[in-house]
């Protein structure tokens, strides 16, 4: 028979160990967002939420680069313009979107050259926005199998550039890009933001909503996010879109259409509870015709939640930031503080 000191022993033992499994040590996340418009405007909404949040920086698109058939060399497309400094408290994150598809069509000559220039203009843009540093640079490209050895041997001399001396170099990184790791390979850089949205089928018509979806998390990421080798910041989505769809075929994105349009009965018809949504009357304003339908897809305070609650139990314990996508008004009055502060709690 066990006696009463052994009993004791083992209740201890069996405390000790639910503590150390059950208690998830909590690591800083600092809470930031995307700023994704082609002019900056030091606007009072838009600051008053990086003060609430108490963002130290901000994620500022300063270009996409797409390839220029013409001639022939990838291009900067819809470069930002800075008509306010950014705020002094607030460091700037800038970010380089790139097609994919420029490192099917450029050599190692061409590579280099866009590397170069990137930087550089970089640069420029950085103190267009009042700053005379930076810390990090990330580069947006959802790179694949036949565009890896490229893309990589790329970051590899952005890395080497002189004005990029001292500075991260991150990338972003896509669910499938975690999940097939050995056909993906990991990107030469030492930190990733995992990009926690446009993870559906945006193009198949029907109901799902592209932005987030939890099975398409459960799929991607629950077998291999905790072992994934980078340090890892996150992406969330706070936006909306209006999916287009004429006779059952992908028609666009319409930045027409908003919440309220969406609301209009005289505009809209709802089919059931779904999110999707007939046009009643021609519509020339947004290009849409009679019949057209509207998959209306947004993010809930409760999908985030969700989302953020799946990510925790998978992504391995770090300080990190936490990037909703992205800050604009409109958006966020869509949540409360209090919702999104749950939202950062979870991490």
């Amino acid at each position: 028979m066990i006696d009463k000191i052994d009993m004791r022993k083992i209740s201890i033992l069996v405390i000790a160990v639910f503590f150390f499994f059950g208690c998830k040590q909590k690591f800083t996340i600092y809470p930031t967002f995307y700023y994704w418009k082609t002019d900056y405007k030091n606007k009072k909404a838009e600051t008053n939420y990086l003060e609430q949040f108490k963002s130290k920086s901000l994620y500022v698109r300063i270009m996409d680069i797409d390839f220029n058939p013409d001639i022939q060399q990838p291009t900067p497309v819809s470069p930002i313009n800075f008509s306010d400094p950014l705020p002094k408290q607030i460091d700037i994150i800038p970010v380089v979107f790139i097609v994919n598809h420029i490192f099917d069509k450029i050599d190692t000559k061409q590579s280099d050259l866009l590397a170069d220039r990137i930087a550089k203009f970089v640069d420029a843009k950085v103190k267009q926005a009042g700053k005379s540093n930076y810390t990090e640079l990330q580069i947006d490209c959802d790179w694949t199998k036949t565009t890896r050895d490229r893309y990589f041997s790329f970051l590899e001399e952005l890395k080497k550039h002189p004005i990029l001396k001292g500075k991260t170099i991150s990338v972003t990184l896509r669910l499938h890009q975690v999940k097939n790791i050995i056909s993906s390979g990991i990107p030469p850089v030492k930190k990733a933001l995992l990009m926690c949205y446009n993870m559906g089928n945006l193009r198949k018509y029907g109901e799902q909503n592209s932005i987030l979806d939890q099975h398409e998390m459960d799929v991607y990421l629950k077998d291999f996010l905790e072992n994934y080798p980078l340090k890892l910041d996150v992406a969330l989505p706070i936006f909306e879109w209006a999916v287009v769809f004429r006779n059952q075929q992908y028609a666009g994105i319409s930045k027409r259409i908003t919440q309220a349009k969406i609301d209009d009965k005289k505009l809209f018809k709802q089919r059931g509870t779904s999110i999707l949504y007939d046009l009643l009357l021609d519509y020339p304003a947004a290009g849409l015709k009679q019949g057209d339908v509207i998959r209306w897809e947004k993010i809930s305070p409760q999908n985030l939640f969700a989302t953020s609650k799946f990510l925790s139990r998978y992504l391995k314990p770090e300080e990190r930031n936490l990037v909703f996508y992205h800050l604009d008004t409109d958006l966020l009055k869509h949540f409360t503080n209090e919702e999104l502060q749950k939202v950062i709690a979870n991490f």
